[in-house]
């Protein structure tokens, strides 16, 4: 199948890509886009009480199921411990294959120069140094380079609030329910390990009272679902993207294009 653009989400921890970019996602999807999902980590430290292994498989199936909610054609996990990624050879290699196999047009990611979770910003100096030779034949020659380097974005997350650049602004309210249904999905995040984590878990939803789980997603993540004051268009739900000064070169008014929202 031919698609009109491919687009490559590199998170650190499933659940992320759904977070900060998953309503551009499901419009991108809709509207015939491939979009793939990476996560450089399997998320086995995100928890209070199971396990790294039985949390590792758990956490994976929830990612499977929010991309049947986004309409996400695959998602990539790395058997890479939570809280232990590097931004070393072995992980620029894994994404510059990954990149190429999927002939990624667009790779978004997280900013790699703020405060913030070390994973976040280790993925995204990933990505920083695995574009420059996506386009290299003589690195990682088993997987054929692409034509064009591609296009860079960055996705906000709690770390780059006070840094990130609102270039791109998506109205993500025609999608914003399979969004919050893919957050949903992640329930040993949003209904356990965060709320535990920040103090609230008592209040967590009874699973299965749809008006419940988004009440409690939109009430306590409110700077990742509704817009920001910074965005413009007076969107009442929105996810923003900065240029990454890395990949090939592009503008706001290339990517709007691209993404035709």
């Amino acid at each position: 199948m031919s698609y009109p653009l491919k687009v490559l989400v590199v998170e650190a921890h499933p659940d992320e890509a759904e977070m900060y970019s998953g309503g551009t996602m499901r419009r991108l999807a809709d509207r015939g886009v491939a979009v793939k999902f990476m996560s450089l980590t399997n998320g086995d430290a995100g928890h209070y009480q199971m396990d790294r292994e039985p949390l590792k498989r758990r956490r994976a199936r929830e990612a499977y199921t929010a991309a049947r909610h986004l309409g996400v054609l695959d998602y990539e996990i790395l058997d890479i411990h939570d809280g232990e990624l590097m931004p070393d050879l072995a992980m620029r290699t894994a994404v510059i294959s990954s990149i190429r196999r999927w002939q990624a047009d667009v790779v978004i990611t997280f900013n790699d120069e703020c405060p913030g979770h070390l994973d976040n910003r280790a993925a995204g100096r990933i990505v920083r140094e695995a574009s420059g030779f996506c386009t290299n034949g003589n690195i990682c020659p088993e997987v054929p380079p692409l034509a064009q380097a591609p296009i860079c974005l960055k996705m906000i997350d709690y770390g780059s609030l006070d840094v990130h650049q609102h270039d791109v602004v998506v109205d993500v309210g025609p999608s914003i329910d399979a969004k919050l249904k893919a957050c949903a999905a992640h329930a040993t995040q949003f209904y356990e390990f965060a709320p535990f984590e920040r103090g609230f878990v008592d209040e967590a939803p009874t699973i299965g009272d749809w008006a419940a789980e988004r009440a409690f997603i939109l009430k306590y993540w409110p700077e990742f679902m509704y817009a920001l004051p910074a965005m413009s268009g007076g969107h009442q739900f929105a996810e923003s993207f900065q240029l990454a000064d890395y990949g090939r070169k592009t503008s706001v008014e290339e990517v709007l294009q691209l993404f035709a929202l």
